[in-house]
Protein backbone atom coordinates (compact mmCIF):
# COMPACT_ATOMS: atom_id res chain seq x y z
CA UNK A 1 0.00 0.00 0.00
CA UNK A 2 2.72 2.03 0.51
CA UNK A 3 2.94 2.44 -3.39
CA UNK A 4 -0.28 4.52 -3.42
CA UNK A 5 1.75 7.11 -1.25
CA UNK A 6 4.83 7.38 -3.60
CA UNK A 7 3.14 7.34 -6.48
CA UNK A 8 0.43 10.02 -5.81
CA UNK A 9 3.63 12.34 -3.94
CA UNK A 10 5.52 11.80 -7.52
CA UNK A 11 2.21 13.00 -9.38
CA UNK A 12 1.93 15.65 -6.86
CA UNK A 13 5.89 16.65 -7.17
CA UNK A 14 5.41 16.47 -10.93
CA UNK A 15 2.53 18.50 -11.64
CA UNK A 16 3.57 21.16 -9.08
CA UNK A 17 6.96 21.30 -11.36
CA UNK A 18 4.38 22.28 -14.02
CA UNK A 19 2.64 24.73 -12.02
CA UNK A 20 6.09 26.54 -12.03
CA UNK A 21 7.65 26.08 -14.99
CA UNK A 22 4.43 27.18 -17.24
CA UNK A 23 3.91 30.80 -18.19
CA UNK A 24 0.22 30.33 -19.01
CA UNK A 25 -2.06 30.85 -16.63
CA UNK A 26 -4.81 28.26 -17.66
CA UNK A 27 -2.14 25.46 -18.58
CA UNK A 28 -0.48 26.09 -14.58
CA UNK A 29 -4.03 26.11 -13.23
CA UNK A 30 -4.70 22.89 -14.75
CA UNK A 31 -1.52 21.66 -13.02
CA UNK A 32 -2.26 23.03 -9.69
CA UNK A 33 -5.59 21.67 -9.62
CA UNK A 34 -3.83 17.89 -10.45
CA UNK A 35 -1.39 18.68 -7.34
CA UNK A 36 -4.01 19.48 -4.88
CA UNK A 37 -6.14 16.48 -6.03
CA UNK A 38 -2.55 14.41 -5.45
CA UNK A 39 -1.54 16.28 -2.16
CA UNK A 40 -5.41 14.44 -1.30
CA UNK A 41 -4.32 11.37 -2.67
CA UNK A 42 -1.43 11.36 0.04
CA UNK A 43 -4.16 11.96 2.54
CA UNK A 44 -6.13 9.19 1.45
CA UNK A 45 -2.87 6.81 1.40
CA UNK A 46 -2.01 7.68 5.01
CA UNK A 47 -5.45 6.62 6.30
CA UNK A 48 -6.59 10.34 6.79
CA UNK A 49 -9.68 10.34 4.44
CA UNK A 50 -11.27 13.45 6.44
CA UNK A 51 -8.51 15.56 5.49
CA UNK A 52 -8.68 14.26 1.90
CA UNK A 53 -11.71 15.38 1.35
CA UNK A 54 -11.23 18.99 3.09
CA UNK A 55 -8.16 19.01 0.83
CA UNK A 56 -10.54 18.34 -2.47
CA UNK A 57 -13.06 20.45 -1.00
CA UNK A 58 -11.52 23.40 0.14
CA UNK A 59 -8.71 23.60 -1.78
CA UNK A 60 -9.34 22.36 -5.47
CA UNK A 61 -12.80 23.49 -4.89
CA UNK A 62 -11.67 27.13 -4.07
CA UNK A 63 -8.87 27.89 -6.26
CA UNK A 64 -11.57 27.11 -9.24
CA UNK A 65 -14.41 29.21 -7.54
CA UNK A 66 -11.38 31.62 -7.13
CA UNK A 67 -10.37 31.80 -10.89
CA UNK A 68 -13.71 32.06 -12.08
CA UNK A 69 -14.33 35.27 -9.53
CA UNK A 70 -11.15 36.33 -11.18
CA UNK A 71 -12.27 36.11 -14.59
CA UNK A 72 -15.64 37.51 -14.15
CA UNK A 73 -14.07 41.05 -12.03
CA UNK A 74 -11.97 41.31 -15.21
CA UNK A 75 -14.14 41.44 -17.35
CA UNK A 76 -11.52 41.26 -20.29
CA UNK A 77 -13.75 41.03 -23.49
CA UNK A 78 -14.36 39.09 -26.42
CA UNK A 79 -9.79 39.58 -27.59
CA UNK A 80 -9.40 37.39 -24.24
CA UNK A 81 -12.09 34.84 -24.74
CA UNK A 82 -10.03 34.56 -28.23
CA UNK A 83 -6.68 34.05 -26.60
CA UNK A 84 -8.54 31.56 -24.14
CA UNK A 85 -9.99 29.20 -27.27
CA UNK A 86 -6.19 29.45 -28.53
CA UNK A 87 -4.80 28.23 -25.34
CA UNK A 88 -7.58 25.21 -24.64
CA UNK A 89 -6.96 23.02 -26.99
CA UNK A 90 -7.40 19.44 -26.95
CA UNK A 91 -3.54 18.65 -26.45
CA UNK A 92 -3.56 20.89 -23.38
CA UNK A 93 -5.40 18.06 -21.52
CA UNK A 94 -3.46 15.01 -22.31
CA UNK A 95 -0.53 15.63 -19.07
CA UNK A 96 -3.46 16.70 -16.49
CA UNK A 97 -5.48 13.95 -17.62
CA UNK A 98 -3.46 11.50 -17.34
CA UNK A 99 -2.18 12.47 -13.80
CA UNK A 100 -5.40 12.53 -12.67
CA UNK A 101 -6.19 9.00 -13.91
CA UNK A 102 -3.23 7.46 -12.32
CA UNK A 103 -4.49 9.39 -9.00
CA UNK A 104 -8.27 7.78 -9.62
CA UNK A 105 -6.77 4.50 -9.59
CA UNK A 106 -4.61 5.05 -6.77
CA UNK A 107 -7.78 6.40 -4.80
CA UNK A 108 -9.73 3.01 -6.19
CA UNK A 109 -7.02 0.66 -4.83
CA UNK A 110 -6.64 2.61 -1.58
CA UNK A 111 -10.57 2.61 -0.89
CA UNK A 112 -11.37 -0.89 -1.85
CA UNK A 113 -8.33 -3.01 -2.17
CA UNK A 114 -7.67 -2.65 2.15
CA UNK A 115 -10.53 -3.97 4.67
CA UNK A 116 -9.65 -1.44 7.31
CA UNK A 117 -9.28 1.58 4.99
CA UNK A 118 -6.18 3.28 6.39
CA UNK A 119 -2.94 2.75 3.68
CA UNK A 120 -0.23 3.16 5.60
CA UNK A 121 -1.44 4.47 8.92
CA UNK A 122 -3.51 1.67 11.18
CA UNK A 123 -6.17 4.43 12.02
CA UNK A 124 -8.46 6.67 10.65
CA UNK A 125 -8.56 10.28 11.76
CA UNK A 126 -12.03 11.43 13.14
CA UNK A 127 -13.10 14.43 11.91
CA UNK A 128 -14.38 15.09 15.64
CA UNK A 129 -10.58 15.32 16.07
CA UNK A 130 -9.58 17.53 13.09
CA UNK A 131 -12.21 20.03 14.50
CA UNK A 132 -11.01 20.10 18.56
CA UNK A 133 -7.65 20.48 16.52
CA UNK A 134 -8.64 23.49 14.57
CA UNK A 135 -10.90 24.81 17.52
CA UNK A 136 -8.70 23.85 20.60
CA UNK A 137 -4.77 25.02 20.37
CA UNK A 138 -5.01 25.92 16.81
CA UNK A 139 -8.00 28.73 17.05
CA UNK A 140 -6.24 31.86 16.69
CA UNK A 141 -4.17 30.67 13.35
CA UNK A 142 -7.99 29.81 11.92
CA UNK A 143 -9.68 33.58 12.95
CA UNK A 144 -6.38 34.98 11.29
CA UNK A 145 -6.87 33.00 8.06
CA UNK A 146 -10.22 34.25 8.13
CA UNK A 147 -9.33 37.68 8.70
CA UNK A 148 -6.98 37.41 5.53
CA UNK A 149 -9.56 35.89 3.39
CA UNK A 150 -11.73 38.55 4.09
CA UNK A 151 -9.09 41.32 3.49
CA UNK A 152 -8.16 39.36 0.22
CA UNK A 153 -11.88 39.33 -0.95
CA UNK A 154 -12.42 43.52 -0.12
CA UNK A 155 -9.24 44.12 -1.82
CA UNK A 156 -10.27 41.91 -5.21
CA UNK A 157 -13.72 43.89 -5.18
CA UNK A 158 -11.89 47.39 -4.77
CA UNK A 159 -9.23 46.26 -7.54
CA UNK A 160 -12.41 45.13 -10.00
CA UNK A 161 -14.47 47.90 -10.00
CA UNK A 162 -15.55 49.37 -12.95
CA UNK A 163 -15.16 53.02 -12.16
CA UNK A 164 -11.95 52.59 -10.28
CA UNK A 165 -10.78 52.47 -13.69
CA UNK A 166 -12.91 55.02 -15.51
Amino acid sequence: MEIAFYLAAGVAVASTFRVITHTNPVHALLYLIVSLLAVSMCFFALGAPFAGVLEIIVYAGAIMVLFVFVVMMLNLGSDAIEQERKWMTPGIWTGPSILSAVLLAQLLYVLFGHSTGAAIGQTTIEPKAVGISLYGPYILAVELSAMLLLAALVAAFHLGRREAHD
